[in-house]
């Protein structure tokens, strides 16, 4: 890595407005990414896809992580797997599509390699005359599919790379202790309710720099007029995650999270009187953001590609009552698709400023984004970890 100025000096520490950013290098450097890459994104538990886009027997996705392709498949045993998109023979990659069913095996289009939905190597030309290096007849599993780590939760399929994930009881933790109550989330019932409109934006920003966004609404009345139109409290400047436990409040006037404030949908059946007409924001580090309304779900998925593009990928979740019988969802997409739009603006204003010698020590967090220092010292703590 290059060397960085100091992130967060002990003076600066305690001054009460005014707290220091990471410096510019940190969003624009290849060296500062590629650690990244290999401490955070490999390390971290990473959402990869909703389930229910596998639901099929073969049906098959390929996911950057870090520097990885991993594969992840729907076994005919109905079990999802995932695996490094690699052929264990001389490492051509193995699905070239981002996605697609398959009926039985994966087969490398290099040599031939063959594998079964669950990894075990089924089939190669001559396999019946090949040995391992002791010249026993070669262990199918172990010269099978790599295989990575993966759960699921809240309906989406999570993988990590590491050799010895991290226990995912802290990634469920993290988002208790936004809400304030481990089974505040649980009430949402995200995994039973359904994709009623995904939009993938290619934004040209650092993923750091859209986390920090979304972390704070201190830009909430400059650029969000619609969001603070529902969410009036937001034109203070607090972000609801700054307020633990508590949310925001819907206006008096508003029915409903819409573009226009109309009446959105019942609420969903698990959630409290207290949840009901309030909006809470979870971020699941390193790339994930969870917007809870009482009707539906707003999820963003992040897959950083370079220190100035990531790829999000966001999801409207209703329940199947909703989308079966045709009711219009547009004027609740509409409403979060143009506060994305609006964020990722901003975000890809800032990042050509991050190579400017202006941002080389870096800016200021005034007192409603202190909050976001937390999420730079997690990312520091992650680089310097050898």
């Amino acid at each position: 890595m290059t060397a960085e100025p100091p992130l967060l000096d002990a003076p600066a520490l305690g001054m009460p407005a005014l707290r220091p950013t990471l410096g510019g290098d940190y969003y624009v450097s290849d060296a500062v990414f590629a650690a990244e890459q290999e401490r955070i994104f490999e390390a971290s538990w990473i959402c990869a896809v909703r389930s229910s886009d596998l639901a099929a027997p073969g049906r098959f996705k390929k996911v950057q992580v870090g520097r990885e392709s991993v594969l992840l498949v729907r076994g005919r045993d109905g079990l999802l797997r995932a695996f490094l998109n690699i052929c264990r023979h001389r490492g051509a990659q193995l699905c070239t599509d981002p996605e697609g069913t398959v009926k039985r095996n994966l087969r490398c289009p290099y040599h031939s390699w063959t594998y079964g939905l669950d990894g075990k190597l089924t089939a190669a030309p001559n396999l019946a005359t090949l040995t391992d290096e002791t010249g026993a007849p070669i262990d199918r599993y172990r010269y099978g599919l790599v295989p990575v780590a993966l759960t699921e939760w809240l309906g989406y399929a999570w993988v990590c790379l590491s050799d010895t994930p991290p226990p995912f009881d802290d990634v469920i933790a993290e988002a208790a202790a936004t809400l304030g109550d481990a089974d505040a989330i649980n009430r949402y019932g995200i995994g039973g309710l359904d994709v009623g409109r995904r939009i993938t934006y290619d934004v040209a920003a650092n993923w750091k720099l859209i986390v920090e966004n979304f972390m704070e609404c201190y830009h909430c009345s400059s650029i969000h007029p619609e969001l603070v139109g529902v969410l009036p409290e937001f034109s203070r400047g607090v972000a609801a995650q700054a307020n633990i436990g508590a949310g925001a409040e819907f206006g008096s006037a508003v029915a409903g999270f819409t573009v226009d404030g109309t009446a959105g949908f019942d609420r969903l059946p698990g959630i409290t009187d207290e949840q009901d007409r309030r909006y809470y924001a979870i971020t699941v580090k390193p790339t994930v953001f969870i917007n809870l309304v009482p009707d539906h779900i707003i999820f963003h998925r992040m897959y950083p590609v370079s220190p100035a593009r990531t790829i999000v990928e966001c999801d409207w979740l209703y329940t199947a009552d909703v989308l079966t019988s045709g009711r219009d969802i547009s004027s609740s997409v509409e409403l979060f698709h143009r506060v994305n739009q609006q964020d990722f603006d901003a975000c890809e204003r800032t990042q050509p400023s991050m190579a400017s010698r202006a941002y080389r020590n870096g800016g200021v967090l005034v007192p409603t984004e202190h909050h976001i220092a937390g999420f730079h010292e997690w990312v520091v703590s992650r680089l310097d970890e050898r």
